[in-house]
């Protein structure tokens, strides 16, 4: 395909989208960074300077990508897959530490985050794999292979410590979903974060009360033709007592104590009203002060480099992952209610996307970016805005980090190429 017809075809709303909250991104990490004695938009010992850069970098990505031939993205990504988890077997004899986690090679002129490219091509492998075995992933096998393409570099996340990235794997679940996993494994998945989240609430006591009414509720309905299985009901409420029993054991010995507290403080677990605001204060203190920095914005907000709490450093990591702070104390709720709606509009325009796609590829790695994507974007506002626990993880496009635009931008853009090459010509 020639690079007029290439232009012709790619979809210009999804470019605005992604210039747009490239540009935004920017523009608030050059507030949350600058200073006085370096207000210079190109100097690149900056930070807002070296994104700047990185901007470029990922420019130029684009160009490559979308004058590669789309069948090379399909062709090559198990051998993407298989570089990629070396790459990340590699950190733990050549990685570098920052902020506790081994998680980046050091290049010299920048940090090169792995995990992040595992992200793109983890996504393209298991679009392989499921357009491969053209089923509707019914048999137990097939569903073993594709969550072991999502587990092993979940596997070799983890221990780096990035549970955060790690985390994001798992969004790819809901690819399979829509290629005809049943439902009852989203069901399952469902239940063991509520069995969890109420023991850590109310005691594995009430839940046990809870989960024998509810069975009672059952048996009453089936007296009634109800054709609800019972065995199968009794089986998954004795699984769900069993793994609520669990849950102290390991919450009081399995996590770490900051972990307790930031589960303290999400669930407000913590009866007494002084210490909770102490925990708020100490392990909650990014969100916190997050917190504050966009109550103080208002409708309009203070103005572009007038935040004085971005001024004055209250929100640690304000550049990265509480880039969303920045919007909401300089531009207010105008600001931050723009932002939303531009990724809503993109993530509904990647469905039609995906939706219009003829080739099985295209559309499973079309859901693949979507979810990634969405799972980002998602826990990173519900954490700046306090309704999540801390995780570190970055707002897509936003956030500062040259391996984090340089992927995004290559996992949304192959995307992009894959849908000039659809068979259906929709507008």
């Amino acid at each position: 395909m020639s690079g007029r017809s290439v232009l012709k075809r790619i979809d210009w709303l999804t470019v605005f989208i992604y210039l747009a909250l490239v540009i935004i991104g920017w523009v608030n990490i050059y507030s949350s960074t600058f200073t006085e004695a370096e207000p210079s938009i190109f100097n690149f010992s900056t930070l807002h300077g070296k994104q700047l850069f990185f901007i470029g970098a990922s420019l130029v990505s684009i160009v490559i990508i979308l004058a590669m031939e789309t069948s090379f993205y399909e062709r090559f990504s198990s051998v993407f897959y298989i570089v990629s988890m070396i790459l990340l077997l590699g950190l733990f004899i050549f990685g570098k530490t920052i902020a506790g986690a081994t998680s980046w090679y050091d290049l010299g002129f920048f940090n090169l985050q792995p995990s992040e490219l595992a992200k793109v091509v983890t996504a393209l492998a298991l679009a392989k794999y499921l357009s491969d075995i053209q089923t509707d992933i019914k048999r137990g096998k097939d569903q073993l292979y594709a969550f072991l393409i999502i587990l092993v570099p979940v596997i070799l996340i983890i221990p780096q410590p990035d549970p955060g990235s790690a985390l994001v794997f798992f969004s790819l679940v809901f690819v399979i979903f829509r290629e005809g996993l049943p439902l009852y494994y989203l069901g399952i998945g469902f239940l063991a974060v509520l069995v969890f989240v109420t023991t850590l609430m109310f005691g594995t006591v009430w839940v046990s009360i809870a989960t024998v009414l509810l069975i009672l509720l059952f048996f009453l309905l089936k007296k009634k033709k109800s054709k609800i299985p019972i065995l199968p009901l009794i089986s998954i409420a004795a699984v769900a007592l069993l793994f609520s029993l669990s849950v102290n054991f390991v919450f009081n010995n399995v996590f770490e104590q900051r972990h307790r507290d930031r589960f303290s403080l999400w669930l407000r677990l913590e009866k007494d009203p002084n210490k909770l605001e102490q925990i708020r204060k100490t392990i909650g203190y990014n969100s916190y002060q997050s917190e504050k920095a966009i109550e103080s914005g208002g409708f309009f907000g203070k103005g572009f480099l007038e935040g004085t709490r971005t001024k004055g450093d209250f929100v640690p990591e304000q550049h990265t992952d509480y880039i969303f702070s920045t919007v909401g104390e300089e531009w207010g709720f105008v600001g931050t209610t723009t932002v939303i709606i531009l990724f809503t509009l993109l993530f509904l325009r990647l469905v039609f996307l995906a939706e219009r796609q003829k080739s099985d590829f295209s559309r499973m790695y079309g859901y693949g970016v979507i979810s990634i994507l969405l799972i980002h974007y998602f826990i990173n506002v519900g954490m700046v805005i306090g309704v999540l626990p801390t995780i570190g993880i970055p707002l897509p496009f936003f956030s500062y980090g040259g391996s984090g635009l340089l992927f995004f931008t290559a996992l949304l853009f192959v995307f992009l190429k894959l849908d000039t090459n659809r068979l259906k010509e929709e507008f």
